[in-house]
């Protein structure tokens, strides 16, 4: 049958619709089975993990040490590696790292491939980052911006380069926490712009390390009720933004500003953070133990049902929404 009379034969009766629903039911079929698929023997298998102190870094290692994987928490204080090693079992490992630090980077990658020996690296999970100062992008100074930045961009490359011969090792792999606002620029500060710098650094390193072996994936949480969306730093943050402005500044935003800025922060964190923080850890997991990880991973009912659609929307659109959210300055025109 030449192509001309098979493209008739499939618009007879509606048949390109049947062909089109078995197409997409197979393919269901196929990645469902391919992202059930897990790797095997856990027990021989070492995950570092940064930012271990709480939060989703935290609650990963006990997840993954109730696995049988040998977990490495990587804790930014003495205090956060005691309290991790005292909830968890006997191959508990921490090490103290400050991943602005390149001193504190080389010690830490010298310290675990002494711990790991010929086994290598299974996986690394940046977590470890900073959210604060966020707020409109006229409040901040240069400062402000490089101490969200080091944390969240810089540190996060040079301790992944650092550690990336112990990754291929074991044909490993790199699992990187970006954010929703990695996809959607909600406000201003270093926290939106590191979060893109993750996404853009992971796809490049995915596709120039894949050919070792080596997976990259890439977790993009909503929000979630972590020190990073605590209330009472994020105000006090905005408060010392507000007091260093010049009174030109100040003025052109109105005296009420910052108190209207400061309600809308409590209503978006009050109504849309989950406190079940396993959402996230699952992914992550999911990302260390699947044979077919998948690239991105979306935690949150908010992350799927409202930032990432709205990240597909044209630039309009966002900037709509969030004029309709935000307090509009005094002097606004």
């Amino acid at each position: 049958m030449d192509p001309w009379s098979m493209l008739m034969f499939l618009c007879e009766d509606g048949m390109w619709m049947y062909v089109g629903g078995t197409v997409a039911v197979v393919w269901a079929a196929v990645w469902f089975y391919l992202d059930c698929q897990q790797v095997t023997r856990f027990h021989n298998k070492y995950v570092l993990v940064t930012g271990s102190d709480s939060g989703f870094g935290n609650l990963l290692c006990r997840q993954l040490d109730r696995k049988g994987f040998r977990v490495i928490a990587a804790c930014l204080t003495e205090k956060g590696a005691d309290d991790l090693k005292r909830a968890t079992g006997p191959h508990m490992r921490t090490v103290l790292l400050d991943v602005t630090s390149t001193d504190s980077i080389k010690k830490a990658v010298e310290w675990t491939r002494q711990e790991v020996g010929e086994h290598g690296l299974w996986g690394i999970v940046n977590n470890a980052g900073r959210s604060l100062p966020m707020g409109p992008s006229e409040w901040m100074r240069i400062e402000d911006f490089q101490s969200t930045l080091k944390v969240n961009m810089i540190g996060m490359i040079e301790t992944t380069m650092n550690f990336l011969p112990l990754i291929k090792k074991a044909k490993g792999r790199i699992v990187n926490v970006a954010s929703v606002l990695g996809r959607v620029a909600a406000n201003g500060g270093g926290y939106c712009i590191s979060k893109f710098a993750v996404e853009s650094f992971s796809d490049c390193l995915r596709r120039d390390i894949s050919y070792f072996g080596i997976k990259v994936s890439i977790i993009e949480p909503g929000f979630f009720k972590t020190q990073v969306t605590s209330l009472d730093p994020i105000e006090k943050e905005l408060h010392r933004l507000w007091n260093q402005l010049t009174p030109e500044v100040r003025e052109s935003y109105g005296e009420k500003y910052l108190d209207k800025y400061i309600k809308v922060q409590r209503l978006i964190m009050n109504a849309v953070c989950d406190s079940d923080l396993s959402k996230v850890t699952n992914c992550m997991e999911h990302a260390l133990t699947s044979a077919y990880p998948r690239t991105r991973y979306s935690a949150g009912w908010d992350a799927k049902f409202v930032w990432i659609p709205l990240s597909y929307m044209p630039a309009c659109v966002v900037d709509l929404g969030l004029k309709l959210v935000l307090p509009r300055p005094a002097k606004s025109v």
